[in-house]
């Protein structure tokens, strides 16, 4: 492997690391407020005791242990927390817990609710064990001064959907490489990327696309931006399959399943290339884990676990490079073509989330460590953020398959009232009538028995009720392509066992609103909402089944100002020289406050595509 280090050496730096260490401690996480320096009221009850505390998914179970003086051990028990982005909490904080006999314990940075878990129910065990506090004291190291300074072409912030592929060209391109990852691995989410196959699409077609898209993005994007996937995405997306396949992920071409409504657009022939990691439970961040073990053979250095915190820029304002969190202490890496800050979003940002995005306070947010660390890098370092909102990807394709979702069945809350013209409302959508505390994103979709024959010219593909045994929890057997803890599908044969089955709060208002749609559908007259009369079927041959779906913010893509290149842009417009923002940290693609679902896939074929374009882009200058 080639080093990047072309000079690796210690030093102390005031004036960075003042820099340094107030941006580190901004980022930093904070002890719970319960808990302060405490002592002692007495001895233990020895003994085991157990306690739960709701993490960020659910209930983080624990197992305590106590000898007459001390705690002696906690042992973490069921939860639902993501895999290796809590695994720091669930590890770290129990054992700072055991170690200094303090429950005044640092949460984790990025996974502050599983460390809150872990602490309230520590708290709770300790007051089972007779006492009020633990006996110990804890200070937080201070951090070092001292900084490694490491330099070499290209550093990559993020290592994810956009930064492992701008790791990878720019590495083709002959550039040393520094990717540097908050996490102790490779991060992304879903499972669909979508391209445009240049060679076999029409020309004017490629750019009808770009104005649908545009257009179904309220005209508040880019056409640069979106051009520079359009015209690029194809050869991006072979690329990333090739090179998938290649290194034994699991990954399928399924441009067939996805594409099939827009292979015309405005009268013009059209081709794409979609692929799926997977099926599920493997993801694209499996797909990009695997490919980034290969990216290190190929002479990548990743550093993980290496937090990012504050962007070095010489007296003229250019970007130099990025000073992050080793596990030693502070690294300056130095970047001699240009740094490309690949961050991600920041759903888990409460302050970002009640400034930009209010209306998602009662959304359950379905990521962990999404804590706008770039965009907060950039904007110090001059970057602007876009004006428009930022687009809000909600959906749930678990509860049920992903291929009805939009099919227009029956849909109503959890108080069993319809809310909705169900064929003008894609699952996209569904979440903006939902945000009530009440509601708080569930609705469900209710048909009967007919609905295979029902179905029959609808948008999506229906599912036979043995394949939809899969996202059925009460079915025994196998089940294959799916997260088991999300399927919510339930069947019944009546409508009463079916609203229980559910959960819904008023089961008898939802049997009055299922009577109400039935007599609309036998007038053939959707007087309520005005439904095309052709989505209007009965629900009246049991078994009854109903797809309860739970809204989640699965990203916010809404970044920085960047130009048709993706350098990042100051006030003025002007670019930061050295200085690029690609993935969900840029800005100018969407900018509807809704992710649109006419190119399925666009999200995560943008991000591959723009790190396929600019990491070799940069390397390149």
């Amino acid at each position: 492997m080639d080093n990047l280090g072309i000079t690796r050496r210690s030093f102390v730096k005031a004036t960075a690391i003042a820099g340094v260490s107030a941006a580190v401690f901004g980022l930093a996480g904070c002890a719970p407020t319960t808990a302060g320096t405490l002592a002692a009221t007495g001895g233990f009850k020895p003994g085991t005791y157990t306690a739960a505390s709701q993490g960020k998914f659910g209930p983080v179970n624990i197992e305590a242990t106590f000898s007459e003086s001390a705690l002696e051990s906690i042992v973490i028990g069921e939860h639902e927390e993501t895999k290796f982005i809590s695994d720091r909490a669930l590890t770290e904080i129990p054992a700072a817990i055991v170690e200094h006999q303090s429950l005044a314990i640092d949460t984790i940075t990025g996974a502050t609710l599983s460390s809150m878990a872990v602490l309230n129910a520590a708290t709770e065990c300790v007051k089972q064990a007779g006492a009020s506090d633990l006996p110990g004291t804890y200070e937080p190291a201070a951090p070092s001064s001292a900084v490694e300074e490491l330099s070499g072409d290209v550093v990559i912030v993020g290592a994810g959907a956009s930064g492992v592929p701008a790791a990878i060209t720019a590495r083709e391109a002959g550039a040393t490489v520094a990717l540097i990852q908050k996490e102790a691995t490779a991060i992304s989410q879903g499972n669909t990327a979508t391209g445009i196959l240049l060679d076999t699409s029409d020309e004017a077609g490629v750019e009808a696309v770009v104005s649908r898209l545009l257009k179904d993005h309220q005209y508040r994007g880019k056409r640069e931006q979106v051009e520079l996937w359009a015209k690029n995405s194809g050869e991006a997306i072979k690329w990333v399959l090739d090179l998938a396949t290649a290194e034994g992920a699991q990954v399928s071409d399924t441009t067939m399943k996805w594409t099939a409504a827009i292979k015309e657009v405005n009268g013009y022939p059209m081709d794409y290339l979609s692929i799926d990691f997977g099926p599920k439970p493997y993801n694209t961040g499996d797909g990009m884990r695997d490919i980034a073990d290969w990216a290190e053979q190929q002479g990548v250095e990743i550093f993980y676990s290496t937090p990012a915190a504050q962007l070095v820029q010489n007296e003229s304002g250019a970007v130099t490079g990025v000073i992050a969190e080793g596990a030693d202490g502070y690294i300056q890496f130095n970047a001699a073509k240009g740094v490309i800050v690949a961050t991600g979003d920041y759903e888990n940002d409460d302050e970002m989330m009640a400034y930009y995005e209010p209306a998602m306070a009662n959304i359950y947010r379905k990521e962990q460590n999404k804590t706008g660390d770039g965009q907060k890098m950039m904007v110090w370092a001059g970057a602007k953020m876009e004006d428009a909102c930022g687009s809000k990807v909600q959906h749930d394709f678990d509860a049920g398959p992903g291929s009805m979702a939009d099919m227009p069945f029956l849909a109503v809350k959890n108080d069993g009232t319809r809310f909705c013209n169900e064929a003008a409302c894609e699952m996209a959508v569904m979440g903006n009538f939902l945000r009530s505390e009440a509601d708080q994103g569930w609705y469900s979709q209710i048909f009967d028995s007919n609905y295979m024959a029902d179905t029959e010219g609808w948008p999506g593909v229906a599912l036979p009720p043995e394949a939809m045994a899969s996202y059925m929890p009460e079915v025994e057997g196998e089940k294959t392509g799916v997260y088991e803890s999300l399927i919510n599908t339930f069947s019944a044969d009546t409508l009463e066992e079916l609203g229980e089955k559910l959960g819904l709060t008023d089961v008898p208002t939802f049997v009055a609103t299922v009577e109400r749609y039935n007599e609309l559908a036998e007038g053939g007259v959707d007087e309520d909402m005005g439904k095309p009369a052709q989505f209007l079927k009965a629900i009246k041959q049991p078994p009854f089944y109903g797809i309860h779906r739970h809204i989640g913010l699965s990203t916010i893509i809404h970044g920085v100002n960047v130009n048709a290149d993706m350098q990042a842009l100051n006030d003025e417009g002007e670019p930061i020289e050295g200085l690029y923002a690609i993935g969900n940290c840029a800005g100018n693609f969407f900018g509807s406050p809704d992710y649109p679902m006419t190119v399925p896939g666009l999200s995560l074929g943008r991000c591959h595509t723009q790190g396929y374009v600019v990491g070799r882009a940069v390397a390149s200058k």
